[in-house]
């Protein structure tokens, strides 16, 4: 099989960014464009966004994911604390995160260090979750091995009845992590593929260094 994908060509030109109107925090920055996309641009999940890890083989692995909260201190998102993410996260908290909005010509890469939030705060976001998808976090041991689809689907079903009019806590496998991050970079597209690039690195004092990239 040979697919030539050397044609495919699109010009950037929906905006520009330029250090001169870039805010001294990086999170504002992430927040004045989160909003605008998510307003603006014909987006479906604008909090999807990439983690990419360090598994415990030592080979980087990517999947997405959506961030549910976002505050000065960093990103916030929940998972299955037994999962290969999970793993890999306890092993090496060193994570990356991305967003890529096609539609803004946009994206951001995150660099940071992942911890796990108060429990206390987990299990607030799971009480507010559909019983369906609390249900689902304890049926499935995320990224083990399964005999077939049935298998999950008879677990769910053993559990709707176990379960039924009781509420249903939060396993303490399962719950959220903060990524802090320690360097932000936003990227425009530009024409020309003359892209802007404009990276924030936390310093020892907490301010940020502002540089601007060759793309």
């Amino acid at each position: 099989m040979n697919s030539d994908l050397s044609d495919y060509r699109k010009s950037y030109e929906k905006g520009e960014l330029l250090l001169s109107n870039v805010p001294d925090n990086p999170m504002e920055l992430f927040r004045n464009w989160f909003v605008e996309v998510d307003t603006h641009f014909n987006i479906e999940e604008t909090n999807a966004m990439t983690v990419s890890t360090i598994g415990v083989d030592g080979y980087p692995r990517s999947r997405v994911v959506l961030l549910k909260k976002y505050t000065d201190e960093g990103f916030i998102f929940y998972t299955n604390y037994k999962s290969e993410k999970g793993r890999a996260i306890e092993a090496n908290p060193n994570i990356c995160l991305s967003f890529f909005w096609h539609s803004a010509e946009r994206q951001i890469i995150i660099k940071g260090k992942a911890e796990k939030i108060a429990k206390n705060l987990s299990d607030g976001y799971f009480e507010s979750r559909p019983r369906g998808s609390q249900l689902g976090a304890i049926v499935s041991n995320q990224s083990e091995v399964i005999k077939d689809r049935e298998e999950l689907e008879a677990k769910l079903k053993a559990l709707e009845t176990e379960f039924e009019g009781r509420e249903i806590e939060r396993p303490d496998y399962w719950g959220g992590y903060i990524v802090k991050p320690v360097e932000m970079e936003f990227w425009q597209g530009r024409p020309n593929r003359l892209h802007d690039r404009v990276r924030y690195q936390l310093q020892e004092d907490y301010n940020w260094r502002i540089e601007r990239l060759a793309p």
